[in-house]
């Protein structure tokens, strides 16, 4: 059994757990979603607000901190938690997806990524060692392997190379992992990317090659990136009784909530996703009866809370009609009461997703909640 991850429980007719992940600053009850603070915060949310409703983990991204405020600055800090304030775990991304879909990417080789960045124009280069290093300097609890993603579609050709050079990277990352650990094992974990688009064959290869390399979690990369729900959900049904069960198992950009409970019914224990905080700022709400957009004219009166049925500090305090009268008048405070609701709607139905594991009733949760959701 892993030292850094344990199952408390598993449901009879699936591949859905409740688990417990152990990282250096503090242990994550699993299925988790985590937050996103790409740039050290999550976007309007103070890090008190995030401890009362909940978080155990956020993400941060290493491609956007090495540019603003850059490592220098983070380490004349004390680390990432120490800057930001946040003493739970965090994990980074590499930056390997930012590079392709945010810098112009200049070149893609087999020893890393030349790219220039998306704010000044500067040129970097990003190889698999390079971005250990980078996260390692940053102090984050889990990092990420530098990956190869291929965008969608891709044709299988592409795939191929993304997963050869996706394994490789890998190797060289877990090298520079070992090396780093023997100067000084502040017990940071490493993940693996799986790739594979949505070709059965390149996945299961990629899968079966990561495995080898003794990573302490796998991620499902490239698979939130466009593709349709019927092209996703066989994918997370393949890997399902193939993923090593004692070990994390993260699908990196999945945040609806209704995909979020079928991935947990495959397996995943780990999510991250800007939906929450990005549908915020566009005045949209997750609700038990699924997704509101606030500045609807019918919620002009209206005297309820964004969901009766949620307990967060927005819907306690606030109504439907004050927030959208905030919205409307571009005031910030919108923003903050919708993102920290969202937000807590995620966890919040993380936490009754292991509930309803841990008593045998995860099917019929699901059902009930995505009938409800979907009823909207």
């Amino acid at each position: 059994m892993s030292s850094i991850f344990s199952i408390e429980h598993t449901i009879t007719n699936g591949y859905a757990r409740s688990g417990l992940l152990k990282t250096p600053h503090g242990d994550i009850p699993t299925p988790v979603f985590m937050p996103v603070g790409t740039l050290a915060t999550v976007k309007a949310l103070s890090t008190p607000e995030l401890i009362d409703d909940g978080a155990t983990i956020i993400l941060g991204n290493a491609y956007h901190l090495m540019q603003r405020p850059g490592v220098d600055v983070i380490a004349r800090a004390g680390g990432l938690h120490s800057f930001m304030n946040w003493d739970r775990a965090i994990l980074t991304d590499s930056g390997g997806f930012q590079v392709y879909s945010l810098a112009q990417l200049q070149t893609l080789d087999d020893d890393g990524l030349t790219f220039a960045s998306h704010i000044d124009g500067a040129r970097h280069r990003l190889t698999p060692e390079g971005a250990v290093e980078l996260q390692y300097q940053l102090g984050t609890d889990i990092i990420m392997c530098l990956d190869d993603c291929a965008s969608y579609p891709a044709d299988q050709a592409r795939i191929i190379e993304s997963v050869k050079r996706t394994t490789q990277w890998g190797q060289r990352c877990m090298q520079r992992m070992h090396e780093l650990r023997a100067l000084d094992n502040r017990g940071q974990l490493l993940f693996g990317i799986i790739q594979g688009g949505v070709y059965p064959h390149e996945r299961i290869a990629s899968l079966e090659q990561l495995s080898e390399i003794g990573f302490d979690g796998l991620a499902v990369g490239g698979l939130s990136v466009g593709e349709p729900l019927d092209e996703m959900y066989p994918i997370l049904e393949l890997l399902a009784p193939r993923l090593p069960n004692m070990m994390p198992h993260y699908f990196m950009g999945l945040g609806t909530p209704v995909e979020l409970l079928e991935a947990v019914r495959y397996g995943i224990d780990m999510f991250d996703c800007v939906l929450p905080t990005r549908n915020a700022r566009n005045g949209q709400a997750l609700t038990s009866s699924g997704v509101i957009s606030i500045k609807q004219a019918q919620y002009k009166y209206s005297q309820e809370p964004l969901d009766a049925e949620c307990d967060c500090d927005t819907c306690t305090h606030y109504t439907r009609s004050y927030i959208r009268h905030l919205y409307l008048s571009n005031e910030i405070l919108s923003a903050r009461l919708l993102s920290r609701h969202n937000i807590f709607f995620l966890l919040s139905l993380m936490r009754r997703a292991r509930a309803a594991i841990c008593t045998d009733e995860y099917d019929s949760f699901v059902k009930t909640f995505t009938e409800k959701y979907r009823g909207n």
